[in-house]
């Protein structure tokens, strides 16, 4: 299920990115230039179109698919804390000390018998 939603989730991000860059630049955002014609940042509302009424369909339907995904994680993790798993967690035995290593044969280089593999020597 999830995995469903996330990939319906994933499709309406890329087509809401290419709905809003077909769409015609109207320059009123910062007072630049641009299409549009006339007044500028105060000019009246234009008229809907195919495009912009597309784009607000997938903006609506992506904040849910988000809501959704966020709705399915919180079910998923229910019931367990971040702070659960630290006091569940073993304490560390802070009066012995830490183990060290054997310093016997397993610190030192292998033999150079017979069965050793060959090192590589510089020619």
């Amino acid at each position: 299920m999830e995995n469903v939603v996330l990939i319906i989730h994933l499709l309406l991000a890329l087509a809401l990115i290419g709905v809003v860059l077909l769409q015609r630049s109207e320059g009123g955002g910062l007072g630049m230039g641009g299409g549009g014609g006339g007044g500028g940042a105060m000019a009246g509302r234009s008229a809907a179109t195919a495009l912009g009424k597309l784009t607000w369909i997938l903006a609506i339907a992506f904040i849910a698919t988000s809501m959704t995904l966020t709705i399915i994680a919180a079910q998923k993790s229910s019931g367990s804390s971040v702070l659960d798993r630290i006091t569940d967690a073993p304490a560390p035995a802070s009066e012995a000390a830490p183990a060290l290593p054997d310093a016997g044969e397993g610190l030192l280089p292998p033999s150079s018998d017979d069965t050793a593999p060959l090192t590589p020597t510089a020619d």
